[in-house]
């Protein structure tokens, strides 16, 4: 297989094993290119590329940038804070106007589920899902299946922990259908407000106690409270949440295995995971961060090939 099944990356259920064995053969190429001394190829340098991002984000955002940068592509950044959405603009009319400047392909953050979906349907354009709302947030989800595949060689058969704010994380529900596809065996833990009715439908393992949860598992991933999509309190107060769902060296120091720590960003040290953890050697936090360009790089190039762009 040498293109990808889909026209967009709107999500890890839109794509099959094929796909992300693909995404992961290249990013394997483009890994090895960032770390040379001249990290940039002209495969890209006749696409132009638009960053519309209608929440805040940091790492995302700018590891996109740089993964487009790498690949030589002419790059527009978008603000909604900044544009017409605030005098009453609809989004297909923000990516329309954005389209008409000759855009090839579109990188979208919203923070409502579907917005990449609906604007798939009504452009011509490639469409990259960089999170809307708590839906999905499919390239974190390859970025963290690639990092567990780098460190411990295979994702298949492994058994991975998802921890924390599960019911309103889009990292949470794309790592679930990529580990899945995998062939990985998934178990959440959170307290019980936070857990979705839903998951036992996807086949995944449920465990309420964090030391019972973190004795079963090959790698845990720890997911950081969402409070901007909240709308009521969901437990006591965060002393109350970190004083059972707070990873803490000492709980490491309970389990027999070693197992291997991961976190989508951004870190509350101190609360769902402490500084101690976070930067011991047991952390594969920042090769997630460095992979996330390899793997958003790949992607990128692949969409465009299939596209039929001029890709080198």
């Amino acid at each position: 297989m040498s293109e990808l099944s889909v026209k967009h990356l709107l999500g890890i259920k839109y794509l099959n094993l094929q796909d992300i064995e693909l995404i992961f053969k290249t990013a394997d190429n483009f890994k090895e290119i960032i770390n040379r001394p001249i990290k940039k190829v002209p495969s890209l340098r006749d696409v132009t590329i638009a960053n519309l991002f209608f929440e805040n984000s940091t790492r995302t955002k700018l590891s996109f940038e740089l993964a487009q940068k790498r690949l030589s592509a002419d790059i527009i950044n978008f603000s909604s804070s900044k544009s017409s959405v605030e005098k009453g603009e609809t989004l297909l009319d923000t990516v329309n106007n954005i389209l008409s400047m000759k855009v090839d392909m579109i990188v979208l953050r919203h923070p409502n589920p579907g917005a990449p979906i609906l604007i798939s349907e009504k452009i011509s354009a490639s469409i990259i899902n960089a999170g809307d709302g708590s839906h999905e947030h499919p390239t974190q989800a390859l970025l963290d299946s690639y990092s567990i595949r780098e460190r411990l060689g295979d994702v298949k058969n492994k058994n991975v922990l998802i921890v924390g704010d599960v019911m309103h994380s889009r990292v949470a529900l794309s790592n679930i259908y990529a580990l899945q596809l995998q062939g990985a065996n998934i178990m959440v833990c959170g307290p019980k407000t936070l857990i979705p009715k839903y998951l036992h439908k996807l086949g995944v393992k449920i465990e309420y106690n964090l030391l019972a949860a973190l004795k079963w598992c090959d790698v845990v991933n720890m997911l950081r409270i969402q409070n901007e999509r909240m709308k009521s309190s969901y437990f006591p107060s965060i002393r109350e949440y970190k004083k059972h769902y707070g990873l803490t060296m000492s709980h490491l120091d309970l389990i027999e295995n070693e197992i291997i720590v991961m976190h989508p960003g951004p870190i509350n040290r101190g609360i769902e995971i402490s500084s101690d953890v976070a930067d011991s050697k047991y952390s594969i936090i920042l090769d997630q961060v460095e992979n996330g360009v390899a793997i958003r790089m790949a992607v990128i190039y692949l969409l465009a090939k299939k596209n039929t762009f001029k890709v080198e």
